[in-house]
């Protein structure tokens, strides 16, 4: 089971109220509400490994000089050169991620990060590498491109908190997109993704992406279509796909997940007992973790 962290504890931080808070009164909404998912996770799920993977860095230069627009509305403060930028986030979030970060190692729960990669890369990464099952638990849905029915890789997006799950697989995909795991690329960047600062083929949205996947199979099929005087292209499409090249020929790279980020040596075995008990009971007592952390450590050891 691998964790799209980040994901999950700004899921937690709106979906628990910030009246939950430390002896201290800072909030730790953020900590317990990840503590909780994570213990109903490992509960209906029984992963043997679970990762929390993490964002080294929010907003990789290397996509950044491919496509300047990349994620540039959710920049708090540009730093030098070399450091990632500051992402917009709540003013109460920010001081919670050490603390997840501290409680997650004091458990022995493996936490991977690798600069100059996101979360989803390091996932990539590890799920090329996985030899059995992969559930992927993300609310991001750029990480569909690696359901693969075939190597039983699929994820888990959580639709209310984490005891509803859209199990996301190609037969779910195909219905919903009208492609498979590795068609989710291609379609996600000619339909664009505001989100993340993507703007997509102008006029293409999402419906015409995938009928066009359908009729020419990707996207090297649909620019070859371009130059193909005899292709049933619309005239206005053909313009529209014509004068966005630029754009596809290096949103590929930006859209799709890294497979080779170098990890380093750490151990995914889902562990029993803490690894570092009294570190885990120091945290416990200064962030008043109370239910969250005893109802996770329970499930660990049942």
């Amino acid at each position: 089971m691998l964790l799209d962290t980040a994901s999950l504890y700004f899921r937690a931080y709106f979906g628990v109220p910030d009246s939950v808070r430390a002896p201290d009164g800072t909030p730790v909404n953020a900590v317990r509400g990840l503590l909780d998912f994570i213990a109903r996770l490992v509960q209906d799920h029984r992963p043997d490994d679970l990762v929390a993977c993490m964002d080294a860095d929010w907003r990789p230069q290397w996509r950044v000089d491919l496509i300047p627009t990349y994620k540039a509305h959710r920049v708090a403060a540009e730093t030098s050169e070399g450091v990632p930028d500051e992402e917009e986030v709540p003013d109460t979030l920010s001081p919670q991620v050490p603390v997840i970060e501290a409680v997650l190692d004091a458990l022995g729960i493996a936490r991977v990060g690798v600069s100059p990669y996101e979360a989803d890369d390091v996932i990539g990464t590890l799920t090329g590498l996985a030899a059995g099952p992969v559930d992927i638990v993300t609310g991001d849905r750029d990480l569909y491109q690696l359901v693969d029915d075939a190597r039983r890789v699929r994820v888990l997006y959580p639709l209310k908190g984490v005891g509803t799950l859209q199990v996301t697989d190609e037969e779910w995909l195909r219905g919903k997109y009208g492609v498979d795991g590795a068609g989710y690329v291609d379609l996600a960047l000619l339909r664009g993704d505001p989100s993340d600062g993507l703007p997509g083929v102008p006029g293409i949205g999402e419906k015409t992406a995938a009928k066009l996947l359908d009729a020419y199979g990707d996207l090297a099929g649909i620019m070859a279509a371009v130059d193909d005087p005899a292709s049933r292209l619309t005239p206005s499409q053909r313009k529209r796909l014509d004068e966005a090249r630029d754009y596809v020929a290096v949103a590929p790279k930006v859209v799709r997940v890294a497979g080779d980020v170098p990890l380093p040596e750490f151990r995914a075995a889902l562990p029993r007992e803490p690894r570092d008990p009294a570190a885990l009971e120091e945290l416990a007592n200064r962030w008043g973790l109370g239910g969250s952390l005893q109802r996770l450590l329970l499930t660990l050891q049942t």
